[in-house]
């Protein structure tokens, strides 16, 4: 696997379609390719959501690929805001990983993702993999 991508894949607070100030900054510093999914479980963490790797390839969670402009620019700002890094309260939250997703088409890329980085015993899982989905049915 490769040390570097210039690819985001992003599943909750972060979707274009939360249209929130986080989520208008990627797409001023990264180009939507589109919508995909990881081999993962998704899991209700608060008001936003947490997903960690899986091997079962009927785990998915599903989201958005974007391919990153300014690497440096907005890796600084999202790790603050995810919580990652040295200067953030330890366990971080998540960590910045490399995982392999899957567009629509079938294809796929290596990309960055926010992985949860905590105990996920005691949070409700979302079955769909799709915040999005869950936000509406639930909110």
């Amino acid at each position: 696997m490769p040390l570097h991508s210039n690819y985001l894949f992003v599943y909750g607070t972060l979707l274009k379609d939360l249209d929130n100030d986080m989520s208008k900054f990627l797409n001023v510093h990264a180009r939507l390719v589109g919508k995909g999914y990881f081999y993962g479980q998704l899991f209700q963490v608060s008001w936003f959501p947490g997903a960690i790797e899986s091997t079962n390839t009927s785990e998915k969670v599903y989201g958005s690929i974007f391919n990153v402009k300014d690497f440096e620019t907005l890796f600084k700002v999202l790790d603050d805001y995810e919580g990652v890094g040295e200067n953030q309260p330890k366990p971080n939250l998540y960590t910045r990983e490399l995982v392999t997703a899957f567009l629509q088409d079938g294809s796929e890329l290596e990309t960055w993702v926010y992985l949860y980085n905590l105990p996920t015993e005691h949070l409700k899982q979302i079955i769909s993999g799709d915040f999005l989905k869950f936000s509406v049915d639930k909110f």
